[in-house]
């Protein structure tokens, strides 16, 4: 298992990630290349991986869960459309990474995880990172948040059987949800608009996500 070194150069790796995997392979919001400039991926990497950082793919973050590839990270940022006054609730904390990168485009971040050991390490760095007002739930994200509902944007960070209706509803009108359905081993990345009563659907990229756990997910 590889091991961090102390004098890695981080700032270089990052801009390299942005212009070599993200801007040269399509990604042309200014707003996320930005967010992606700025957030620390490294940090929300378990030690050991630390060097592998900006490496183009997912990395291991504990308890059979992933930090996502920094290209979907990006593309599924992209597709949510933000802008600075857009609330967005993300399904699947994680690392926390995705939820600094939308928090970078706009400071109403909500995000859900369902392993409490995870949420309580991203609640960490996350503030460490200078994100301390994102709000954190541990729960069945599955459910959607419905306190804090409508949302102008939801994100899905794990591979859904279907789409979840329970999120498409906590849509406001115009709002965008995207989440990657399809098998628990292969799924395609769909975007869904709610346009008044109606949900019209894009597909976009294929991809690899861990399982969507949850009453509307995937059974644990």
């Amino acid at each position: 298992m590889p091991s961090p070194s102390s004098d890695t150069d981080f700032n270089t790796l990052r801009r390299r990630m942005v212009e070599q995997q993200l801007a040269a392979r399509g990604i042309s919001d200014e707003a996320v290349l930005e967010a992606m400039r700025r957030i620390p991926r490294e940090i929300f990497v378990p030690a050991p991986y630390r060097d592998e950082a900006y490496k183009d793919g997912p990395l291991p973050i504990g308890d059979e869960q992933t930090i996502s590839q920094p290209f979907m990270v990006a593309l599924m940022t992209e597709l949510l459309r933000l802008g600075p006054r857009d609330r967005v609730l993300e399904i699947g904390t994680g690392s926390g990474y995705q939820a600094a990168v939308l928090h970078a485009i706009t400071p109403h971040v909500y995000t859900i995880e369902r392993i409490a050991a995870l949420a309580r390490q991203a609640r960490s760095t996350l503030d460490a990172a200078g994100c301390t007002d994102i709000s954190i739930r541990t729960g069945d994200g599955t459910m959607g948040w419905i306190e804090e509902a409508p949302f102008d944007a939801i994100i899905v960070t794990s591979g859904a059987p279907e789409i979840p209706v329970s999120l498409q509803q906590q849509l406001c009108d115009g709002g965008r949800l995207v989440v990657p359905v399809g098998s628990r081993f292969f799924q395609t990345l769909y975007l869904v608009e709610r346009k008044g009563g109606e949900f019209p659907v894009s597909k976009h990229s294929g991809c690899v996500f861990v399982p969507l756990i949850g009453s509307h997910g995937w059974p644990e």
